[in-house]
C-alpha cells in the first residue's frame, strides 16, 4: 500500500498539467487531479479496485483539515462536451497517515471534462468547486 501513496503522490506532482490542484475552504485544502487509469500500475490498480484502461479516468482527491489527513464526504460528477452527466462514486483508501479518495469515470475521447466536486467533513458544511480538465484516452 505503501508504493500506492508513492503512486499517487508522484502523480499528483508529476503529470502535466498538474500545477498544484488545491482548493481550500478555511482550515480545509482539497487537493485534486484527474488522470487516465493506464498511467496506474497494473498491481496497484488491482488493489484498489481501479481497472486500467485507455477509456478509463480517475479522480484523486486529498483531504486535509490544519495540515493533517481526514475523513470527508466526497462526491461529484463529470460531465462530457456533450453535457452528459456521471456521477462520481468515490472509495477511501486508507494508507496510513494518508487518506485518499478515489473515482473511475469513462473516457470516450479526448474532450475538456467539467468536474464538481462536493466535500464535507464531520459536522461542517459542504464545500463545492468546480473546474475543467482536458484528459486524452489513450496516453
Amino acid at each position: 500500500m505503501r508504493r500506492l501513496a508513492v503512486l499517487l503522490i508522484a502523480l499528483c506532482l508529476s503529470l502535466p498539467a498538474f500545477a498544484e490542484q488545491k482548493k481550500t475552504f478555511g482550515d480545509l485544502d482539497v487537493h485534486y487531479s484527474a488522470f487516465t487509469s493506464g498511467y496506474l500500475q497494473p498491481d496497484i490498480a488491482a488493489a484498489n479496485g481501479l481497472t486500467r484502461s485507455k477509456k478509463l479516468g480517475v479522480m484523486n482527491i486529498a483531504v486535509l483539515k490544519a495540515g493533517k489527513a481526514t475523513t470527508a464526504n466526497v462526491s461529484g460528477t463529470m460531465k462530457n462536451l456533450l453535457g452528459k452527466d456521471y456521477p462520481l462514486s468515490f472509495k477511501a483508501v486508507n494508507e496510513g497517515e494518508a487518506i485518499y479518495y478515489l473515482a473511475q469515470f469513462p473516457l470516450e475521447s479526448q474532450e475538456m471534462l467539467r468536474f464538481t466536486i462536493n466535500v464535507s467533513v464531520s459536522g461542517g458544511a459542504t464545500n463545492s468547486f468546480e473546474f475543467n480538465q482536458e484528459l486524452y484516452p489513450g496516453e
